[in-house]
């Protein structure tokens, strides 16, 4: 049967759906046939929102589905109890180090702070310079850089000199604009709405 006659048989909704779908398909199609790079990318997952974190702990188990490595390194919240850490740093392949002693409203003390930053950027920049770990995530790094507990430029160098076919993923709110503007890939997650401000308290397997 000719598209001609494919067409004359199909409802003006049903023609017009087709039509619309075909176009669609050869806009996608020819743009991923000019996709032809492949390099580690810097992705750069940052807002108000909540689901930065998630997201990134979404492509860990993808990395981890191709039996890849992974490294994680959080920051600032190191010491809340989280489900994703609870299933995660027991999966094979998994490197998860908790680099930091907790928020800091609830540390008070930034001389601490800035030491646990400073002992969880040493690992996070071995891992940074290991080509067999596929896949780096830096949790809540970009506070670190706003708080100048960590060196911008020193950051910046150890992600732009990493091996070429390593990604990282960046979390935090206010990401510096030069994280920004190296990144391959930058999602800003806004806040629309938030259960904790009706007195909804952070409920386990959504929240921790």
């Amino acid at each position: 049967m000719s598209e001609t006659d494919e067409l004359a048989g199909l409802s003006e909704e049903e023609r017009r759906h087709k039509l619309r779908t075909q176009k669609h398909k050869a806009v996608v199609d020819a743009r991923i046939a000019t996709a032809k790079v492949d390099k580690g990318l810097l992705l750069v997952l940052t807002g108000n929102g909540k689901g930065k974190s998630s997201s990134a702990f979404g492509m860990v188990a993808r990395m981890l589905g191709y039996g890849r490595k992974v490294a994680i390194f959080q920051f600032i919240k190191g010491k809340q109890d989280v489900g994703e850490r609870a299933f995660l740093s027991r999966q094979p392949g998994v490197t998860w180090e908790n680099c930091g002693e907790g928020f800091t409203w609830e540390t008070q003390n930034r001389a601490r702070d800035i030491a646990a930053a400073e002992a969880g950027w040493e690992k996070a920049r071995a891992a940074l310079s290991d080509p067999e770990i596929a896949l780096v995530v830096l949790d809540e790094l970009t506070y670190l850089v706003t708080y100048r507990y960590l060196d911008l430029d020193e950051v910046t160098k150890a992600l732009r000199e990493r091996p070429a076919m390593q990604h990282v993923v960046v979390t935090g709110r206010a990401a510096h604009a030069d994280l920004i503007e190296m990144a391959d890939t930058v999602s800003a997650i806004r806040d629309e709405k938030h259960a904790f401000r009706a007195g909804v308290r952070a409920q386990q397997g959504i929240d921790l």
